[in-house]
């Protein structure tokens, strides 16, 4: 098994979130175009699963998982609301809620990252 760079898994991370607020905001931004349907891209756990991460349980119960390469594919949503005025399918309310995951998303990332970070520079001073 290669070992796991939480480094890596965090920029992939940051990666998928950049795409995926990118999503958001075309949504936003098309919010009164006629015909235009929704995008949001795969889940991220779904993205892992086909990265080369592979969880490996310590204990029965424990969560496991595997997987190969990570790609972000945007793809329509099924239409949850009923078709608005405008004849689209962007509920501004929800992707503002989306966009608000991707803010706190972001923020959990760094905040990982800079403990880490700060625990390896911790381990290394003589």
């Amino acid at each position: 098994m290669d070992p796991v760079n939480l480094f890596d898994l965090a920029a992939q991370q940051a990666r998928w979130l950049s795409v995926r607020q990118n999503a958001i905001a075309g949504n936003v931004a098309n919010a009164n175009t006629p015909g235009y349907r929704t995008n949001d891209i795969e889940p991220f756990d779904k993205v892992l699963d086909r990265s080369r991460v592979a969880m490996t349980s310590t204990q029965t119960g424990h969560l496991s998982g595997g997987a190969t390469e990570a790609g972000y594919a945007i793809k329509a949503e099924d239409p949850k609301h009923a078709v608005l005025p405008s004849d689209n399918t962007v509920a501004v309310e929800d992707e503002l809620m989306k966009a608000g995951e991707v803010r706190r998303s972001f923020e959990l990332n760094t905040a990982i990252v800079k403990a880490f970070h700060r625990m390896i520079m911790l381990s290394t001073k003589a």
